[in-house]
C-alpha cells in the first residue's frame, strides 16, 4: 500500500512541476513545416515586428518558407531553420500573453501574442545566424532561432 501512496505521489509532484508556470526553459526543436510559399500576409492578426525589422531587398524574401513557433506550456516548439527574410508565424495556446523578442536587438524581432489561440506574424533577420529570445512577460523563457 505504501508503494503505491509512494507512486501516487511521485506522478502528482511529476505534474504539478510541469504545471507551474514559466518552467518551460529552452523549448523544443521541431522540423519545419512544409508549406507553399506566398503564404497570404493576411494571416497577422496581431501587430508585426517595429519598423527596421524587415531587411533584404528581394534577394529571396519573396520565395521564403513560413515558419511556425508555437507556445504551448511556457515553452517554445521551435522550427529547425528558417530562410533569411521568411515569415515566422508565432501561435499561442497558453493561457497568459507572452512575447517573442530578440535577445540582443528587439528591432530585429519583437511580438506580443494574445493568449488562447492568439498569432501574430514577424520576418526572420536577413541575416544568417542564430537569433536567442525570450518572453518579456515570463523571464525562464527563452529559445533561439536558426537563420540559414
Amino acid at each position: 500500500m505504501t508503494s503505491n501512496k509512494t507512486r501516487t505521489a511521485l506522478v502528482l509532484a511529476t505534474v504539478l512541476v510541469g504545471l507551474s508556470g514559466c518552467a518551460g526553459g529552452g523549448g523544443t526543436q521541431t522540423s519545419a513545416p512544409a508549406t507553399s510559399a506566398g503564404a497570404s500576409p493576411s494571416m497577422s492578426m496581431e501587430p508585426s515586428a517595429p519598423a527596421g525589422s524587415t531587411s533584404g531587398q528581394g534577394s529571396g524574401t519573396a520565395n521564403a518558407a513560413a515558419a511556425t513557433i508555437t507556445i504551448s506550456n511556457f515553452a517554445y516548439e521551435i522550427p529547425g531553420a528558417v530562410a533569411p527574410g521568411a515569415e515566422v508565424k508565432v501561435i499561442n495556446m497558453d493561457t497568459a500573453e507572452h512575447t517573442v523578442t530578440a535577445d540582443q536587438n528587439a528591432t530585429l524581432f519583437d511580438v506580443e501574442v494574445k493568449e488562447n489561440g492568439g498569432t501574430a506574424t514577424f520576418k526572420a533577420p536577413s541575416e544568417p545566424g542564430t537569433y536567442a529570445f525570450h518572453c518579456t512577460y515570463h523571464p525562464n523563457m527563452h529559445g533561439s532561432l536558426t537563420v540559414k
